[in-house]
């Protein structure tokens, strides 16, 4: 069984800085396409970033590229989001998904690509 675990999130100031990490378990981390979504108080989830099972590929929201970086470290089965001048319309839930491609150079920008969801993480950023 899947567990994805986030982690990092917390209280920033506009202009400031996050690390957000999700640790997996219960897969073959390599063989797994990773996401980052959000979901602000009275909207729908929406797509942040995602990583190939190789690393070597990535996409990002618009609204987060040049601010926003996705990693993954096989060897801790982890999958971070480094965020940097943060503005409070980034306050958000930040979940973390995943799911199996067996291209190596597969991303998924739609939620419904992802089959396990960790339980979120809480960003607030204020103004």
């Amino acid at each position: 069984q899947v567990q994805l675990v986030e982690s990092g999130g917390g209280l920033v100031q506009a202009g400031g800085s996050l690390r957000l990490s999700c640790a997996a378990s219960g897969l073959t981390f390599g063989n797994y396409v990773m996401g980052w979504f959000r979901q602000a108080p009275g909207k729908e989830r929406e797509f942040v970033a995602t990583i190939s099972r190789s690393g070597g590929t990535t996409d990002y929201a618009d609204s987060v590229k040049g601010r926003f970086t996705i990693s993954r470290d096989s060897a801790k089965s982890t999958v971070s989001l480094q965020m940097i001048s943060l503005k409070p319309e980034d306050t958000a839930v930040y979940y973390c998904a995943s799911d199996f491609r067996l291209r190596s150079n597969v991303v998924i920008t739609t939620e419904g690509g992802y089959g396990s969801w960790g339980q979120g993480t809480q960003v607030t950023v204020s103004s």
